[in-house]
Order: C-alpha cells, then structure tokens, then sequence
C-alpha cells in the first residue's frame, strides 16, 4: 500500500506511540490532582506547551490544548467573536476550512459583518485586492497558512501587516492545520495572533490539537466546566495526547520534515511532467516560497479525479480528490472554482499529499501508475 492522503491523516511516529503508552500506564494521573504523581505529569505537559511555544517562534504565549484543529478553530475564532462588545468585520477567504467557514456562520448571526477576500489564479489571496476590503470595522483577519487543497502558502505576514495599518487592533488568525512543522511560521514576525494545530497532521495523535495565541487576546469559552487550561477549555486534559503531540513536533524538528517531504514533491512533479495532459493547480509546486512540501493538486485532461482516485486504490495507492471532510460529497472544489477553473478541470483534479515514512520509490512507482492509468482512461473515456 503506498498512502499518499497525509493531509487527511498521517500514521504515527513510533516515538509518539511508545510516549503515549508510558503515559497511559506509568502517568496515569489526572493532571488537575494535588499529590506529587500529578504534578509531575502536569509539568510534563507544561514542557510541551514550551515545545510548542518554541516551534512558532514564541517566547511568550499561550497555548490551550485541544480536541483537534476545529475545536481550536471554534475556540479561536467563536471566542473571540463573543468577547466583543460592538459588531465589526472578519475578512477571511473562500476557501477556509470548514471548521473556519461555517463557524464564521455563527459569528454573522452575533451581528458582525463576513466580507470575503478574493483569491489569485495561483490560489493565493490577492493582497492588494484583500486590503481594499479592509477598514476601521476590521476586527479579525482570518488567513489559513496553507492551503489544503493546492498546498498554496497564503500571504498571511503580508496581509496582517497591511490590514494592521489600517486598523491596528485587528485580531489575525491563522488556521495552522495544513502548514504547522512543515512552512515555517514566526508569529510574532508574522504578526499573527491565533494559529490553531493539530496534532494527528504532523504523524501525531488523533484527538488532539491545540489553539496558540501570541499577546493579550480575549477569548469567551466554548466548553465550560472545571475550568482547565486556564479556564479556556474544560476537561480533563488528554495528557497521553498532548505529550504525543509533544513528541511529534520534536521529531519532525529533529528529522527536518518539511525538507523530506519537498525532496519527495520534487521528485514526483519531475516524474510527472514528462508525461502529456497532466498539470498542476497553485503556484509553482517546487517554489518552496509559495507552495508547501507535502501538498500537490494534479490535474488530469479528460478523466475525471473520482475515476482516477479509484483507479489508484485499485493499484494500492490511496489519494484524495479534495479535503478529507467533503470529499465523501463529491462536490466540485469552491477552492478550484474560485481560481478561475472550469468544472471540467476541477473535476479532474486529485490531491497527493506525503508524509515522512513516503519514499522515493513509492513516488515512482505513483507517478508511472498515473501516467499509465490516464492514458488508459481517456482511451476508454473516448470510446
């Protein structure tokens, strides 16, 4: 089986599992608990909010453990939508995740106003045109990192600092999902003030993730209770989770993993264009300065993505036509669309995304299964 769906989920890092397990049976204890055991175990998972703090380029902050990267996209944005006194303006794009876009629902109907930034042909947002949209009303700009479809990394540290000029207490969130560990991001160089992870996109656990914030942001709780993680997020803390999540950011550090993963890219896009009728959607895939290491958008003329995905399956390589929450749906791309493609090109379009434990002959092998496949399928499509 070569598994090319890292984006929706990746497999975990022995290291991770063997943390996990050691959790589980030797720091068993409730972190909330008042005895030494779980003190101890409660400054473990303090180490790793400084694991995490490190990464982002943090030397001060917060971090709030999580459920996942929704629940910290909810926490983020909900939160601070309910803080406010005064309606005002969320810029965001189209193509958010929709854990952001349809939270955004619920912020509209608190009274505030959604206005949505237009995004280039090379699925980046358009700057100059986002910053004409920008005003005095702006209280949050919301920009993911990286784009989980087309592996665009977006303009947030040029777009925060724009719309900060034009009103300097905007609120910028970053969902962090697509780009955490592997496109660096500062966010205090970066100006971003939220930036939400999750932990099982980074050969971590599932059921974790955690929302990062950089100054004095004030957040409304969305899980109340016992009054955990500073009393953002009630629940006893997913100790195993967190100290799993610790772990994975760790090793990908260590293993360099945004550097694996592109010498992969790179080496199935050179595959891949050599043969005819296969292109690919974003911004150059081996521009590392717009485009992620792990993510690529191929497009195929003439055979639809779904017949091509299943095509792979059957030849044990597993890819995506889109973002792992909608593409049981098998609606043509809003993200693709708004770039200009036409329903035929979106609709023939799969997403490769790779992870560390890829290797370079499982993206031989890949690329020959596509070209191989494509050109049997328009023959058959022709027919």
């Amino acid at each position: 089986m070569i598994y090319l769906d890292n984006s929706a989920t990746t497999r975990p890092y022995e290291s991770v599992l063997e943390e996990m397990d050691r959790c589980m049976r030797e720091d068993y204890y409730n972190v909330s608990a008042a005895y030494a055991p779980a003190m101890l175990a409660e400054k473990a998972i303090d180490r790793t909010r400084g694991t995490v703090l490190r990464s982002l380029g943090l030397s001060k902050g917060r971090v709030i453990f999580t459920g996942g990267g929704s629940e910290s996209d909810n926490l983020g944005i909900l939160g601070f939508a309910e803080s406010l006194h005064v309606p005002g303006t969320f810029l965001v794009s189209q193509m958010e995740h929709p854990a952001v876009l349809e939270t955004l629902k619920r912020v509209e109907r608190l009274g505030h106003t959604i206005r949505f930034m237009p995004i280039a042909q090379d699925g980046r947002i358009d700057v100059k045109a986002a910053l004409e949209l920008a005003d005095k009303s702006t209280v949050m700009l919301l920009c993911m990192h990286v784009n989980n479809e087309t592996g665009a990394i977006q303009p947030v540290g040029e777009l925060s600092k724009g719309v900060k000029a034009i009103q300097p207490g905007t609120i910028v969130f970053s969902d962090g999902v697509q780009g955490y560990m592997r496109v660096p991001m500062n966010m205090k160089e970066n100006g971003v003030d939220l930036y939400t992870m999750s932990a099982h996109k980074i050969h971590g656990p599932k059921g974790v993730g955690a929302l990062a914030v950089a100054g004095d942001v004030r957040l409304v709780p969305q899980i109340t209770g016992g009054g955990q993680e500073a009393g953002l997020r009630s629940g006893t803390l997913n100790a195993p989770g967190i100290r799993g999540m610790g772990t994975a950011v760790v090793q990908c550090q260590e293993m360099y993993i945004g550097d694996k993963v592109f010498s992969l890219k790179q080496h199935l896009v050179e595959c891949l264009r050599s043969a005819d009728g296969i292109a690919f959607n974003g911004p150059d895939p081996l521009d590392r300065t717009v485009s992620a290491p792990h993510i690529l958008s191929i497009r195929f003329d003439g055979v639809r993505g779904e017949v091509m995905r299943n095509a792979l399956e059957a030849k044990q390589i597993l890819v995506s036509t889109g973002s792992a929450c909608g593409s049981h749906k098998q609606k043509v791309s809003q993200t693709l669309k708004a770039m200009g493609l036409g329903t035929e090109a979106a609709d023939g379009t799969i997403r490769v995304s790779i992870g560390a434990m890829n290797t370079m002959d499982e993206m031989e092998t890949a690329a020959g299964a596509m070209i191989e496949l494509a050109r049997m399928l328009r023959q058959y499509r022709r027919r």
